[in-house]
């Protein structure tokens, strides 16, 4: 394969419908990860004495958040 060859398949799968499903596959997770963290931060202040439990859940939340991106992104690759 050469260069051009390529960058003609680079090109077509980042205009095609791809794109738009790498779109929507990092920004919903993006959200949900910002939704996460921030009421995590409002129930440590509100308890401080369960920021070690808010903190692991937190991070299991951002775990499982993340591989709904990583799936969508596979999806992209697959159709």
């Amino acid at each position: 394969m050469d260069i051009v060859t390529l960058a003609q398949a680079a090109e077509q799968s980042v205009t095609g419908y791809g794109a738009i499903g790498y779109g929507l596959a990092a920004i919903g997770p993006g959200i949900g990860i910002g939704i996460l963290v921030g009421k995590t931060v409002e129930g440590m202040a509100r308890q401080p004495e369960m920021a070690g439990t808010l903190r692991t859940t937190m991070f299991l939340g951002i775990a499982f958040t993340e591989a709904l991106a990583l799936i969508g992104i596979v999806a992209g690759f697959l159709f």
